[in-house]
């Protein structure tokens, strides 16, 4: 693995014993150079490019406080990884329960300064990343970009900044975090070929901080310009008590309400809807 930083404006190489499982890297250059994706649900995302697994925020459990998961998660289909994105250190990104579910040899990258929290589960990769950094992973360059959200995890004093990826290889992949709307979406990704963008929050409401809603996801997908666009931060998760916030339509409603909007502000855009547990198969980018 590379890692080059923004600030330092030089190489890091950083020893790995193989792969994320101490396996030998694979010879990516022998793989089918198609991208595809498991949407695991939340903003938990498997994207398998170019013969690399990456997993992004990991929240896997069934029941977290009082949210209730509507399908269970097949870890079967999240083994061998080649690393772990954590965007923020909020709760729902950065569950260290789920953390403890997947393989300890992965290689974790998240923002700086809250690297400590893994290594204290036992994740001794830990690579922090600040706005501007790169690593490279086989054959996949992972970007850490701007989000625009408060990335402090409550309570206790982990700190760092909230960030956004991009995976480049065959394909470019934006993957936003948690994030609300910031000018330099324009252009952030030259050539993108898909954005997963979150578009809600908890049952009705989108939570404490800045978010992207159905309405700004789409305004987002407008400036970002990616070729197919992926609502993520939905239909996952509901409140465990009966009345209003457990309705159905609060898991469903929220990818329907941007697929529209974005056929109005990005009708350039397709907008591919997958539910938890769900694939989708990118077209090889060479034979475009």
């Amino acid at each position: 693995m590379e890692v080059r930083s923004s600030a330092g404006g030089g190489w890091i190489f950083l020893p790995t014993q193989g792969g994320a499982s101490g396996r030998a890297p694979r010879n990516v250059a022998h793989t089918r150079r198609v991208s595809e994706l498991l949407y695991v649900g939340h903003a938990t995302v498997l994207v398998e490019l170019d013969g690399v697994r990456l997993l992004t925020d990991p929240m896997l459990r069934r029941r977290a406080a009082h949210l209730h998961r509507r399908s269970r998660v097949d870890l079967g289909q999240l083994e061998s990884l080649d690393a772990v994105l954590v965007s923020h250190a909020h709760h729902d990104h950065l569950d260290l329960r789920s953390i403890d579910r997947l393989d300890h040899s992965v290689q974790a990258i998240v923002p700086k300064g809250i690297g400590y929290l893994l290594r204290k589960r036992g994740v001794k990769n830990v690579v922090e990343v600040d706005e501007g950094d790169e690593v490279s992973i086989g054959a996949v360059t992972v970007q850490a970009t701007h989000a625009e959200h408060d990335g402090r995890r409550r309570p206790g004093k982990a700190e760092g900044p909230a960030l956004g990826f991009v995976i480049s290889g065959s394909e470019r992949i934006y993957f936003a975090g948690d994030t609300g709307l910031f000018d330099e979406m324009s252009g952030l990704v030259p050539d993108l070929d898909l954005a997963l963008v979150p578009v809600w929050g908890w049952g009705p409401t989108l939570g404490r901080g800045i978010h992207l809603d159905p309405a700004s996801a789409a305004k987002a997908v407008s400036l970002l310009r990616p070729r197919i666009a992926v609502p993520i931060h939905w239909g996952t998760y509901r409140p465990l008590h009966r009345g209003l916030f457990s309705e159905p339509r609060f898991l469903t409603d929220p990818a329907a309400m941007f697929e529209a909007e974005a056929e109005r502000v990005a009708p350039d855009v397709e907008v591919r809807i997958l539910r938890p547990g769900e694939r989708l198969t990118l077209s090889d980018r060479a034979s475009r």
